[in-house]
């Protein structure tokens, strides 16, 4: 499990305690979301109130609403009596996962090759030297923030923040923790960023939808045989 959240303290204001829950519910979803997705909570695994709250350091609280937005994404389900239990994630919610992604992201990525400025082309530049010092050094929690900074940055170019806001909210379905800990993702992920940016230095916006698309075919691809590799599937 990953460190405890903290949570909130009990003389903060009341509007700023629920602000604190609600923040704490997403981050209980999001630790949740990530364990499902990439196999770590099985199909058919039970999530037990208590306990998770005891391993996530929070109160039962957030741990509720967290498993009440997952029921809603169709990633669990209550049963009567005896809690929360992990439905199936099939090969098929993988490929639809990442092909709703990858058709965003390709939009994003035609129109930040018509709109970008040399400076944020720079930008991306020094942002891909930080992510490839990230995976250099092999810690995982510093590659998943450093991926994240540059395809923001590359979304943000495209001037429409409303789709860019749509992407990032289905984005939270990759465990980006798995990515960070293959090494072989990350050097292959940074040759990706770097071809991406001399497409975008040529205004050649095929190759750079191309490389856009890239990442979420090999993004299936590995978290698809890492989820094989598990046994999930037999």
């Amino acid at each position: 499990m990953n460190a405890p959240l903290k949570a909130s303290p009990s003389r903060q204001p009341r509007s700023w305690r629920r602000v604190r829950r609600a923040q704490l519910s997403d981050e209980v979803a999001a630790h949740l979301r990530a364990a499902i997705m990439s196999g770590t909570l099985r199909p058919g695994t039970f999530i037990r109130l208590d306990e998770t709250a005891a391993q996530l350091g929070v109160s039962v609280t957030p741990v509720r609403e967290a498993l009440l937005k997952l029921r809603g994404e169709g990633m669990v389900q209550l049963e009567p009596h005896r809690g929360h239990v992990v439905l199936p994630l099939t090969r098929q919610d993988i490929a639809d996962i990442f092909w709703l992604q990858a058709t965003i992201a390709k939009e994003l990525a035609a129109a930040a090759a018509n709109l970008i400025t040399d400076a944020q082309i720079d930008e991306l530049d020094h942002l891909n030297d930080e992510f490839t010092a990230a995976v250099g050094s092999g810690d995982t929690e510093a590659i998943a923030s450093a991926e994240f900074v540059f395809h923001r940055s590359f979304n943000l170019a495209s001037g429409r923040i409303k789709l860019a806001w749509f992407l990032l909210h289905a984005a939270r379905y990759m465990p980006a923790l798995v990515y960070a800990s293959d090494p072989e993702w990350g050097a292959a992920a940074a040759d990706n960023h770097r071809q991406l940016i001399g497409a975008l230095r040529r205004r050649d916006t095929a190759a750079v939808v191309e490389h856009t698309a890239w990442q979420f075919t090999d993004g299936a691809r590995r978290l698809t045989e890492k989820l094989e590799r598990t046994g999930i599937w037999c």
